[in-house]
């Protein structure tokens, strides 16, 4: 099974760097040939730095509808160091804090009426993979594309030991910090 894990693991975290690698590519390329004004795009929102973090939050809470990624290349616009390094420490703990939250909705969900007929109804088969292989599956989300915060409420929903789910999902940050890095590197970069 440890092989079977390993591969699982290379392989979403291939996908996540190839997308990743893409939108890099496309972004220096187009950096510097297209003219691209911000507030065209979605309004006077990106100079409003709360108004941003809470539509973050809000995605982070949802499934991670909107890649965190998107949101560290907002931050890296203002072309300071320390203000990078602030703007995307504080969306890894908004992450990490709605990973948390999710978690704490899938233990709502559990008890919901509705929520215990469909767990009985299609999920008590993964139930017991869930609690053996939690913690290798939340560490997979938090570092690679798949959706975090929907499994922290899968996570929840199995009542998976909640120090265990603190401590592994604490390395959501390593995605911020090695994503922000290249991010900021790409910015440096011109062709």
């Amino acid at each position: 099974m440890d092989k079977e894990r390993i591969n699982f693991l290379l392989r979403n975290l291939l996908k996540g760097l190839l997308w990743f690698a893409v939108l890099i590519i496309v972004y220096i390329v187009l950096k510097d040939r297209v003219e691209i004004h911000p507030e065209s795009l979605i309004g006077r929102v990106s100079d409003n730095s709360v108004a941003v973090y809470l539509i973050f939050l809000g995605s982070e809470v949802i499934f991670g509808i909107i890649p965190p990624e998107f949101f560290m290349a907002w931050a890296a616009e203002p072309g300071d160091l320390e203000y990078y390094i602030l703007a995307v420490t504080f969306l890894a703990l908004i992450s990490y804090g709605a990973g948390v939250l999710g978690y704490w909705i899938g233990r709502f969900l559990n008890k919901a009426l509705l929520y215990r007929y469909a767990r009985r109804r299609f999920f008590t088969q993964y139930e017991t993979l869930l609690r053996r292989f939690g913690g290798f599956l939340l560490f997979v989300a938090a570092v690679t594309p798949l959706p975090f915060s929907a499994v922290c409420m899968l996570l929840g929903s199995v009542k998976y030991n909640f120090k265990n789910f603190l401590l592994i999902a604490l390395t959501r940050f390593l995605r911020f910090a090695f994503y922000s890095y290249l991010l900021w590197q790409a910015g440096s970069i011109t062709l």
